[in-house]
């Protein structure tokens, strides 16, 4: 397959510069503009920032330094291992899935791309998958996140195994070249270091928090809120100036594979925690009565929130729920049928096979989420 051709470095050339970096820089922006506003809008801002950081930001980027440089030290190829795992590559896909982020889901799509999985595993790694969202229900209800990973995982698994035994024959991947879905940024830059010099005391912050410290009064509000915004801060200038999509190129340094996506997943996370505050601070918004009036189709509605592309609805739908809006059995059926940011190369790469494994994964996320609805109410709420 020629350069031309190779739909991974048309995703890799697509989209990446110009107008692009420009709606990257204006939402950049736009934030920096209103975490310096003066008055009541500033403030808000600032602690929402602070605590999006905090709670958020900084165990992602521990998440994916220990993940990405796992993979460095241990040298190890996952698309060759799960081509030789025989039985156990529809498990195998979906651990890669469950695991919290959506690199390990491209993974197995980029594989099943190659021709290295079956389609089972596809369906098995996006069904599992809770994408960046996952990182936010660890950081704020692990009670949770201990309840809906597991169960993500293991009807991944199910569904794989099903998929493989029972479904179409026809979604039989083309072998494509290899699967390089981002352009290489090559050397470790100085932003990638300072945004990894700021999530090391910002996670020693949070791990503080989860033990209920009270950090604030251990070293200042005003040194917490410093640390915070200035990881904020970098890490929005890394996010408007990339020129990756979302998933970094397997090729580059784990600080700044780290960086890049921290950076992505922390933009989302700071709009939902926006979007909901300021939505009921300013625009007197009442969600719960809202919610209250068609409450037996939260589930559904999670669930089909769940088929939008990304990560950014499936944050919504998770700070939704940590603010008690939407019962466990709308965040189940949302984290077992949305497909995080491994849905966008799915699509570039094999279109039919991402619509069909999407359609696939809503199937269980109905019944696993109205079984909770109807047989455990009040379960994790």
């Amino acid at each position: 397959m020629t350069a031309t051709t190779d739909p991974t470095v048309a995703l890799a050339a697509t989209g990446r510069s110009g107008p692009f970096r420009l709606r990257r820089l204006a939402v950049a922006s736009l934030l920096l503009v209103l975490a310096a506003a003066p008055g009541g809008l500033g403030a808000l801002t600032r602690e929402l920032m602070t605590d999006a950081y905090i709670a958020v930001s900084a165990f992602v980027a521990a998440t994916l330094l220990l993940f990405y440089g796992a993979e460095r030290v241990f040298n190890f190829e996952i698309g060759a291992k799960l081509r030789t795992a025989r039985g156990w590559q529809v498990p195998m896909a979906a651990l890669l899935g469950a695991t919290p982020g959506c690199g390990g889901a491209v993974v197995v799509v980029a594989a099943y791309s190659s021709g290295n999985v079956g389609f089972g595993a596809v369906v098995a790694t996006l069904t599992a998958t809770m994408g960046d969202a996952a990182f936010l229900l660890i950081a704020t209800r692990p009670d949770a996140a201990a309840v809906v990973l597991p169960l993500s995982f293991a009807v991944g698994i199910v569904s794989g195994w099903l998929i493989d035994a029972f479904g179409p024959k026809f979604l039989v991947a083309n072998p494509s070249a290899a699967c390089d879905l981002a352009p290489r940024i090559g050397k470790v830059r100085l932003r990638d270091w300072a945004y990894l010099a700021c999530a090391m005391p910002g996670l020693a912050l949070g791990i503080a928090q989860l033990a209920a410290v009270d950090t604030a009064a251990l070293i200042g509000g005003e040194t917490e809120t410093a640390i915070a915004l200035t990881g904020t801060a970098i890490g929005l200038f890394i996010w408007a100036t990339s020129r990756i999509a979302a998933m970094t190129n397997a090729a580059d340094h784990p600080v700044t594979r780290m960086a890049e996506e921290t950076a992505f997943i922390s933009v989302w996370v700071i709009g939902a925690f926006l979007l909901y505050d300021y939505a009921v601070a300013y625009g007197g918004l009442d969600l719960e009565a809202m919610f209250a009036t068609v409450a037996p189709l939260l589930p559904l509605i999670a669930i089909l929130i769940g088929f939008v592309p990304g990560c950014g609805p499936q944050v919504l739908v998770c700070t939704l729920y940590l603010n008690g809006l939407v019962p466990f059995a709308g965040l189940i059926g949302n984290a077992i049928s949305n497909d995080g940011d491994a849905l966008f190369p799915a699509i570039a790469l094999n279109p039919r096979a991402a619509v069909w494994a999407t359609l696939f994964s809503a199937i269980p996320a109905f019944i696993v989420a109205y079984a909770f609805y109807f047989l455990a109410p009040g379960f994790m709420n």
